[in-house]
């Protein structure tokens, strides 16, 4: 049997890249509803008159099951495939931001863009990404990581522009439908062209040698027991304490305090907030360059220390963006634009690489609880970052709290150590 991993098969693209291909789509997605609660904040305000910590309480919940979600997704797909899974939890991102139209009262916001996109998109993300590298990838694993954790993070940022045209002029439902309609065109696609294992299509992983032995897969008699049972052993030691501490940082700053609060941060100093979602996308376009340079150097430099670099520049930037608002886009700001775009995710393959190296057959379930606690990190900063505004006026405190917080974790991730001992 002829198959696409053998020197003579050089013609042909390996399936391990179709894969990719379809999971890129797929994240790409589910990640617009990831960019609607920065574009929505002030239509919700403005129609129901619900405060900004109102409406970030429904974020944080948003944010904190996106995460949460994660390891027992990473079991699921054990269990029962990634076909499966990422198809359902499309269909439950639809499913929540389609309802949101109907809306009238705080609890369904809560219910709605809460807890069923929270579940939906806390199914596949990061760890769907983490899941595919594992299993169809040997060689080019931090580039394959890079890149796909790009699509979400992109995806979530191209989409702004768009959502913030539909909410200013057509209205926010219509934003809203427009999500729930791109999460379920890409469901055909998900089932039928993903494929779980490269033995399920008679091949290896892409850089494998094909007559090594196949290493067994996991136990899935139980996914739930499977992922609590890896948190049980990781928690015991220091690695993985270092990079859950460092990863909510991570959240903190990206999603949970930009990703929510620059658009009407930059409202407050007078500019327009389809402008503001435009910078956000330029963030967005910077990220496809950053994150997949981050996977090629994970590759090829010790993960901890570009963990460090990233989180140090990170804060320095935080520390100064409350002096880069203003009503026009100054070249000031757009330098922090560009420079943020770079960092914005780059922390992801190194994690991912930390967490493989680390805790080896268990990385992508042991990544699913770090990335728990990102959204746990990211929900604690929408709240805060909410209520800072609601009571200060104004949100220079977050800024400069997740500048601080960011050196704390550049601190952390340079003490990890590559073995599982305390």
């Amino acid at each position: 049997m002829t198959v696409s991993t053998t020197p003579a098969s050089g013609r042909r693209l390996h399936r391990a890249w179709f894969v990719a291909a379809v999971a890129f789509v797929a994240i790409l997605g589910a990640a617009g509803f990831r960019a609607t609660p920065g574009v929505l904040i002030t239509p919700l305000q403005e129609e129901f008159g619900w405060s900004a910590g109102t409406i970030s309480l429904a974020v944080s919940i948003n944010l904190v099951l996106y995460g949460l979600m994660a390891p027992f997704a990473a079991a699921l797909m054990d269990r029962f495939g990634m076909r499966r899974v990422v198809a359902a939890a499309l269909v439950l991102i639809a499913a929540g931001s389609g309802l949101t139209v109907f809306m009238t009262a705080t609890w369904q916001l809560l219910l709605f863009w809460g807890v069923l996109v929270g579940l939906g998109t806390g199914s596949m993300a990061l760890v769907f990404a983490a899941t595919v590298v594992d299993r169809w990838f040997v060689r080019h694993r931090g580039l394959v990581t890079g890149i796909l954790t790009a699509a979400g993070a992109t995806g979530q940022l191209v989409f702004l522009p768009v959502l913030a045209w539909l909410a200013e002029g057509p209205g926010w439902r219509f934003a809203s439908l427009t999500v729930a309609g791109a999460a379920l065109l890409v469901v055909p696609f998900v089932w039928w062209l993903l494929r779980d294992r490269p033995e399920d299509v008679g091949t290896t992983a892409l850089g494998a040698d094909p007559a090594a032995p196949r290493p067994a897969p996991p136990a899935t008699a139980n996914a739930a027991l499977r992922a609590v049972s890896v948190l049980a052993a990781a928690a015991r030691t220091r690695p993985f304490w270092f990079l859950a501490g460092g990863f909510a940082i991570c959240g903190a700053s990206t999603n949970g305090l930009v990703g929510t609060h620059f658009i009407p941060a930059a409202h407050d100093h007078g500019m327009a907030e389809p402008v503001a979602a435009g910078l956000l996308a330029v963030i967005g376009i910077f990220d496809i360059v950053g994150t997949v340079a981050s996977g090629w150097l994970s590759d090829r430099i010790d993960p901890k220390v570009l963990l460090g670099v990233y989180y140090a520049l990170r804060g320095l930037s935080l520390m100064v963006l409350p002096g880069l608002f203003a009503a026009t886009t100054e070249p000031s700001m757009l330098i922090f634009i560009v420079f943020y775009g770079l960092d914005w995710v780059a922390t992801v393959p190194p994690t991912v690489a930390l967490c493989r190296r680390i805790y080896g057959a268990d990385g992508a379930v042991v990544f699913g609880w770090v990335f728990g606690s990102h959204q746990v990190g990211a929900a604690i900063a929408a709240v805060g970052a909410g209520l800072t505004r609601d009571h200060l006026g104004a949100y220079d405190l977050a800024w400069y709290a997740a500048g601080a917080l960011c050196l704390l974790a550049a601190g952390m991730s340079l003490a990890i150590g590559h073995a599982r001992g305390r």
